[in-house]
Order: C-alpha cells, then sequence, then structure tokens
C-alpha cells in the first residue's frame, strides 16, 4: 500500500512519512459495495478498519448512532482491549477500506511503537465512560 493513502486516514495523519512507510507494509485495501455488513456488535473484534472512500452507518442495538465517512476509522477500541464489537457498522455506499488485523498491529508495534501508541489514544479518547 502507498504510504501517503495512510495519511487520509486521521488516526495515522499525526505521523511522519518515516513512520508510515513502516505502517504500509501490514495494511491491507479491501473494496465493499453499499449494503455490505462491516463489522456486527457482539462478534469478536480482530481488526481496524479505516474508511478512505464512501459511507457507513453506525447501529447499536438496532438504534443509529453515528455515520461515518472518509478518514473516519473504528475497530480500534475491540483490538486494544480483545474484546467484542459494541456497535454495527454497514456500507451506505460502495466504499474502499484499509484494514489492519490485531496480529498486524503486534507485529508493526515492534517496528513503529509510535503508531501504536496514536491507536491507542484514539481508543482511550472514544471509550464509553466508565470502562477501561
Amino acid at each position: 500500500m502507498d504510504p501517503a493513502r495512510l495519511k487520509s486516514i486521521r488516526v495515522f495523519e499525526q505521523l511522519s512519512d518515516e513512520q508510515l512507510r513502516s505502517i504500509a507494509p501490514f495494511a491491507d485495501e479491501t473494496s465493499v459495495p453499499e449494503g455490505e455488513q462491516l463489522v456486527r456488535e457482539g462478534d469478536f473484534s480482530y481488526e481496524l478498519i479505516g474508511i478512505e472512500e464512501g459511507t457507513a452507518q453506525v447501529t447499536r442495538g438496532g438504534d443509529q448512532v453515528a455515520e461515518l465517512g472518509p478518514g473516519d476509522f473504528f475497530g480500534e477500541i475491540g483490538v486494544m482491549e480483545r474484546g467484542l464489537r459494541t456497535a454495527t457498522v454497514s456500507a451506505t455506499s460502495p466504499m474502499r477500506l484499509v484494514t489492519l488485523t490485531s496480529w498486524e498491529l503486534r507485529r508493526m508495534e515492534k517496528e513503529t511503537p509510535e503508531a501504536m501508541e496514536q491507536i491507542r489514544q484514539a481508543a482511550d479518547e472514544r471509550r464509553p465512560e466508565g470502562t477501561g
């Protein structure tokens, strides 16, 4: 993956070009059609997903709680805590996604601990109050 593309994902935007080059080999990209369920509430969480193109809706308990678009990311809390998905995310348009599995993130942490710290901070900021 082209490291410059990672910069479009908010969790990576503060990283240096050198750090992005270190992360790029661990990142995968995928495309999904409108209507595709990306993750399901209650499932095990094993990947961080960044949105490069397209939009999605986030539902919790069947209620819509957020809309996501280019630059947004999700899955960081479950990956960091090795827990269950706290919401369902479904594509509301065709999407291009950047994914990093928990295994890739652990490997990446050895080479670029600063990048993993960014992900930890993002998880801490978005963790519901009273948890963690």
